[in-house]
């Protein structure tokens, strides 16, 4: 029986109280609908949040159904925010859900649009998207309730802006990358031949160079000059072999190079092998005779392949990849490939090539399996814990929609120690993080008119009293004092577009005081006036860097001359006075940045930066 609007709502009232009105009228952001997305999303809407908007730019495979539940068979390549909010539907039909099937990172999830939302949430799984979210969500000023899983372990943050520490201020482990002379020359483990066959190899056969591949480290390219320039040439032999894609010697070809000359080259390098082993050539017409009796049937993919079986795939996926390759080829469409773990002709090819290059220097092979697990870079995911990780989610956002954000926690879920879960305080906000340590400024102006040199004159300089020592990034370095190619291109030109942002940076010299990094927020309006390109903003005091953290009660923010949003979001903790005594201030330990009496009302700013009213 479907229970009625009214019984649903006499139960969470009974449940949640007061609690109840404000859930049903928060509208909700989720971002990422996976593992731990499928698990928030069927608590976001059994709860009762009155409007949830879901965001996932991936498709549904066959790897996720064993945990992410709002998903079956009958949805594989379907995409995940769709699905999600078809099914998630017949949980509460009283739920508004709106799927958008797109990266978060569109230029039409704009922070305008983040400013529509009551709470975000993030179920992701890599560091680039929960950055952006992070930015966003403190542009907007939206609280954010942060999350993810490995394994057994879980943890929730609750992020909000001048209360809280955002998500990079702490460092967060960067992906693990390899000497390219290490992963070319002198392997030694599996993940090494892994790196080579995915990043190397089929890149270079049928995707992009190895120059744009993350996991190579090139810190090291000087130290080894020599061995570099041998390792570009072997790259151009490579790329006069791909030539050959579609002949019928291609597969013999391709291997002769890679796994035959190239290790005949290394190998006479003697003074490299002095304290290892040094590399096996392989032949392809022995291998090939030796492997006329085919693949075993018994090749499943959690069985290590013999050496003749590794021969077998690698010949076969290249094959079935040439093929791919002229197809697109015929159809006038773009020819390079890219490495999916579920596609399984990239991930046969690099499971053979990586495990014929670990026969060569004498490294254990490894099942299919166990290869896709670390070319995907698949980290483990168990449903309880992912189930867990959502209600504390959804607790976690109980106390922000009660504007009690200070008896939030962050929260952590392990199965190493004597208790599940374990808690600590949330930390104030670190003065030094490059993301929510900042000043903020919104420009409002004609992109395609607006110049960068005439930006920097009257904004940064005229307005704002920059000295000339400054650096502007967006995205990548566009202006310095000894890189002025761009201040006559407007800023369409360089790509900044209406919802970009610019990182201002202070570049005096060390004995000079510093002033915080400013993000300014471009937005792209036409202007009426023909002979002005932009709204000049009122005047903005960009505080000199702190050396002590803030206080919490030090950080309450009037948003005076910021453009910053003042409405509430759950924040009632930093909204609930825009004016204190100076010595309520002085009560704390923190040092005020300007010399006040007891009892003058004061006003705080954006970071810190105190004005006697």
């Amino acid at each position: 029986m479907t229970r009625t609007s009214s019984g649903r709502d006499k139960f969470a009232l009974k449940s949640l109280g007061v609690l109840h009105r404000n859930i049903k009228q928060a509208k909700c952001l989720m971002v990422g609908a996976g593992g731990i997305g499928c698990e928030l999303l069927k608590n976001l809407v059994l709860t009762g949040f009155g409007e949830i908007h879901i965001v996932d730019l991936d498709t549904i495979d066959l790897s996720n159904l064993n945990r992410q539940f709002l998903f079956g068979r009958q949805h594989i390549k379907k995409p995940k925010a769709l699905v999600a909010k078809e099914t998630a539907a017949k949980f509460n039909p009283n739920v508004k859900l709106t799927a958008h099937h797109a990266n978060i990172k569109d230029p039409n999830f704009n922070v305008e649009w983040f400013k529509s939302f009551t709470i975000v949430f993030n179920a992701l799984d890599n560091l680039d998207a929960r950055r952006h979210v992070n930015k966003m969500c403190l542009a907007a000023d939206v609280p954010l309730i942060e999350s993810g899983t490995t394994g057994f372990n879980g943890q929730v943050q609750v992020i909000s802006k001048a209360v809280t520490e955002c998500y990079d201020c702490t460092t967060k482990p960067v992906p693990k990358s390899f000497p390219v002379c290490t992963i070319r020359s002198t392997p030694s483990q599996p993940i090494h031949c892994i790196v080579w066959a995915k990043s190397y190899l089929f890149n270079e056969l049928f995707g992009a160079s190895e120059d744009e591949a993350p996991e190579f480290d090139h810190s090291e390219d000087t130290e080894n000059a020599q061995e570099i320039k041998n390792l570009r040439q072997e790259a151009q032999e490579l790329k006069r072999v791909r030539e050959m894609l579609g002949q019928s010697e291609f597969a013999e070809n391709v291997f002769e190079k890679v796994f035959n000359k190239d290790i005949a080259r290394l190998s006479e390098m003697k003074d490299m092998w002095k304290t290892r082993k040094p590399p096996t050539p392989l032949s392809f017409k022995s291998l090939f005779s030796d492997a006329q009796d085919g693949l075993s049937s018994s090749a499943s993919d959690q069985k290590v392949w013999t050496l003749e079986e590794n021969f077998l795939v690698f010949c076969d996926s290249l094959d079935r990849l040439s093929q791919r390759i002229l197809d697109l080829r015929n159809a006038g469409n773009d020819t390079l490939l890219s490495f999916d773990k579920d596609d399984e002709d990239t991930l046969d090819f690099v499971a053979a090539s990586a495990n014929l290059r670990s026969q060569i220097f004498g490294i254990d092979r490894q099942s299919k399996f166990d290869i896709k697990q670390m070319a995907g870079n698949i980290i483990p995911a168990i449903a309880t814990t992912n189930a867990i990780t959502a209600g504390l989610c959804v607790m976690q956002a109980f106390k922000v929609l009660k504007q009690q954000i200070n008896d939030a926690r962050m929260v952590f879920l392990s199965m190493s120690g004597d208790r599940g879960l374990t808690t600590e305080p949330l930390r104030t906000p670190n003065p030094s993080c490059q993301v929510c340590g900042v000043a903020r400024l919104d420009f409002e102006c004609d992109t395609s008119k607006t110049r960068l040199g005439e930006f920097i004159d009257v904004v940064l300089q005229d307005i704002l009293e920059y000295g000339p020592s400054i650096s502007i990034l967006h995205d990548k370095l566009i202006y310095d004092e000894e890189y002025d190619d761009n201040l006559n291109g407007s800023f369409e030109s360089l790509g900044i577009t209406d919802g970009s942002f610019l990182t201002v940076m202070d570049e005096s010299d060390d004995d000079q005081p510093h002033k915080v990094n400013l993000i300014v927020q471009v937005k792209s309006r036409p202007q009426n006036d023909a002979e002005q390109s932009f709204v000049k903003p009122a005047r903005v005091e960009i505080p000199v860097k702190q050396a002590q953290p803030p206080s919490l009660d030090s950080l309450v923010l009037s948003g005076k001359d910021t453009g910053r949003n003042t409405s509430s979001h759950g924040n009632g903790d930093i909204e609930q006075s825009r004016k204190r005594k100076a010595d309520d201030s002085l009560d704390s330990n923190q040092e005020p940045s300007k010399k006040v009496k007891a009892g003058e009302e004061i006003i705080i700013i954006d970071d810190g930066y105190i004005e006697i009213d």
